[in-house]
């Protein structure tokens, strides 16, 4: 109850999901206790990846910092913008919204401190965020984007849900994350879009975004 009351303070506005009705502790379970086996290993993770991160991944890393679901345009193809497709654009928009909030109200039952908090030593190629670090957001919103894109645009599933993979994994990247953050942020996800597809609007949303991409898709194939 208490992890309720925390969600419903910072709850917001949201479209199609309830948030203070979410017991985060039931759906996710503790980031690994500072000091445990599992939390070393996180660490060891993070500074190893700092180590072996190569020029392109920084390059990665900085670029998904800010992602927009446009950016899939690089798989879906040039016609995919915001312009060209209004209603998927506000139908995302909402989501993010709604994503915002969910991510604010995650993580307060955990407080979970960022890896530079915990080894100092660690240098960020990305900006660190203020908030904590469990469970991930950004992993949260590319799973979200990643599972709905490749629903509303199946041709092109696998490559969609691989991108998603490689955006949460760019947090780990930036050393703003541990592993186990981003691994958070994937169930978070499907948490979020279980309970999203049970409102009538967010399926609305979803075949008006099927329908206007797929509109869009066909005038570029002639």
């Amino acid at each position: 109850m208490a992890e309720n009351v925390m969600a419903s303070t910072v709850a917001g506005e949201t479209h199609f999901v309830m948030v203070a009705g979410f017991d985060f502790r039931a759906v996710l379970p503790d980031p690994p206790a500072l000091g445990s086996f599992a939390a070393e290993s996180d660490l060891v993770a993070v500074r190893q990846v700092q180590a072996w991160r190569t020029p392109e991944q920084v390059a990665w890393a900085k670029l998904v910092e800010k992602d927009h679901v446009f950016n899939y345009a690089s798989l879906i193809g040039p016609w995919f913008t915001a312009e060209r497709l209004p209603r998927l654009a506000a139908f995302f928009a909402r989501v993010g919204e709604d994503l915002k909030v969910l991510d604010r109200a995650a993580k307060l039952p955990f407080l979970r401190a960022r890896p530079t908090t915990v080894d100092p030593s660690l240098q960020p190629c990305v900006t660190l965020p203020a908030s904590t670090s469990y469970p991930s957001g950004s992993a949260m919103q590319a799973w979200v984007w990643g599972e709905l894109l490749a629903d509303i645009f199946p041709f092109r599933r696998e490559e969609i849900l691989e991108r998603a993979e490689r955006v949460a994994w760019g947090r780990v990247i930036g050393g703003v994350h541990f592993p186990s953050d981003v691994v958070g942020g994937k169930r978070l996800a499907m948490v979020y879009l279980a309970e999203a597809w049970k409102n009538s609007g967010f399926q609305v949303g979803v075949e008006e975004s099927r329908a206007e991409l797929m509109g869009v898709a066909l005038e570029n194939i002639k």
